[in-house]
Order: C-alpha cells, then structure tokens, then sequence
C-alpha cells in the first residue's frame, strides 16, 4: 500500500511541476537524435521568443530564494550558501545596484555568457535565461572570464565561487568557478545559449566555443558542462525558474523540461528515449 502511495505522490508531483509546459511545445523532436534534434529545438524556442528589453521585472518571480532559506531575498548563485546561514542577503527592488565596494553592497545583473562574447547585441543581451541577479562585485571580480575549474584561487567569494588559474586539461587561462549547487543550472544554460542562437553564434568570440553551429562547444570545456549537467541534476528552482521565464519572454530552456536531451546532443549516447516528454524527467529536489 505505501508503495502505491509513494508512486500516486510522485506522478502527481511530476504532473503539478509540468503543469506550465505548454501542450505540444515540443511536437515534432520525437525520434530525433544528435544535432538534428538541436536544430529542431533551435527552431522551437526561437519561434515566440520576446526581446522584452534589459529591465529587472522577472527577477520579482524568477529568482527568489523560496528553496534555502526560504526568506523571499533573491536567490543569488554567487553567495548562497546551500548548506547553511548565507553571508548576507539581498531584498529584491530595495538592494538593485547601485555603486558597491565589496561583496554585500548590493545585486546587480549577471550575464552568464559574457554579453562582450556576443558584441553586447540584442536579443542575446536580453535573454533572461541566462541572465541572473548576482552581486555586483562579484558579478565584476567574475567579469568575462569563462566559467572554468579553478587551480589555484587567487580570489574566492563569501559563498566559496572562485576565480584563479584553469584546472582543465588544455586550457591553461583564467577562469572562474561557481559553487557545486549552481554548475548544473549554469551548464544547461549554455546547452540552451548554444541551441537558441546556433544560427549567430559563429559570430561570437568565446574561448569556450569551437567555431561550429553544431558541437559549440571546445573541450575541455565540452566536457566540463557534461560533467556538471551530470553531478547536478535539474532542481525545483529551475523548473520554476525555466515557467518564470517562459511567462516574461514567451520560450523555455528545453534541457531543464528534458535533462535527456542533452546527452543525446552531446552526450555519449547512452540515453535512448528521445520521445518530448509531457513531464520534466529530472525531478531532483
């Protein structure tokens, strides 16, 4: 009996966090592998998509902290502290920056992939998905470094983010490392950057890009992002975050709605369900 209960709880949960993808969203990747399904959802989340300028207004509903503290402060990937008190918080609206002159002055906007990457050009510029309310000291001591494994640190933020010379096997530059709980959502975000602007994304100049409109990525750095999608599964705020976005701009990030799929683009082939799912497949807490 306790193991129906547990089974009815789980697909009624799975059901309730789907609940905001649209109906048939996704028709036509079923059966698709490989860069043909990129393609395919290249062309899904470019279609609806809203340039709905560069302003704060989804952050109120998108990236508040209702997961660890569970304060209703904003949910900033670079000092969380996932395992107990955080270093400081942020009020939304109140703490926008502003001027800051260290870590806690107040919250200003992260572009993920650094907007210098793409010729601060729209709509990249604007495209809340990886775009994330972060401290603006650290968002500046992070600046266009790309996101890496630190070696040796020569600067570490409150919550543990680093910023010093590349551990990863061929790339000696600097880079900067986010906390472990965030480098699954920042790498599916780069899955998503990839597969939204494949057809621009030639044009950017990154060192984590390999110059194609297919694979994107250059090892190590490829790797590094498989590595993370893999160590840190989809959560409740992304799933929440992904409807958030959805709502404001009018597209989603398929890897948070369908983990899956990033393995069937850029994995090693051993997934083997490439059916678009009618829930999340990853539920991780």
């Amino acid at each position: 009996m306790k193991k129906h209960f547990y089974l009815f709880v789980a697909v009624f949960m799975a059901n309730l966090l789907s609940a905001q993808i649209p109906a048939g969203y996704y028709d036509g990747t079923s059966g698709l592998t490989g860069f043909t399904l990129k393609t395919k959802l290249h062309d899904i989340i470019k279609t609806g998509h809203q340039d709905k300028g560069y302003n704060w207004a989804v952050y109120t509903t998108s990236d508040r902290d209702k997961y660890y503290e569970n304060d209703n402060s904003v949910l900033d990937i670079y000092s969380e502290n996932p395992t107990g008190s955080d270093p400081y918080n942020f009020t939304m609206v109140t703490n926008q920056c502003g001027n800051y002159t260290g870590e806690a002055s107040c919250y200003n906007r992260e572009h993920s992939i650094p907007k210098s990457t793409f010729s601060d050009k729209t709509p990249m510029h604007n495209d809340y998905h990886h775009l994330f309310p972060t401290d603006g000291y650290v968002n500046e001591k992070r600046g266009n470094w790309p996101y890496g494994e630190v070696a040796n640190a020569t600067w570490t933020s409150q919550n543990g983010s680093k910023l010093g010379s590349s551990a990863l096997s061929g790339y000696s530059g600097t880079v900067f490392e986010p906390i472990d709980e965030f480098k699954g959502d920042l790498a599916r975000v780069y899955f998503y950057f990839a597969t939204r602007y494949q057809d621009r994304i030639t044009t950017f100049n990154y060192d984590m890009y390999d110059g194609t409109t297919t694979k994107v990525f250059a090892e190590p750095f490829l790797g590094m992002l498989l590595k993370w999608h893999r160590n840190d599964p989809v959560s409740q705020k992304e799933i929440d975050r992904n409807n958030a976005i959805h709502t404001y701009q009018k597209n989603r990030n398929p890897y948070v709605d369908n983990p899956n799929w990033v393995e069937v683009i850029w994995g090693n082939g051993g997934v083997t369900d490439t059916q678009a799912p009618s829930t999340p497949t990853n539920l991780a807490a």
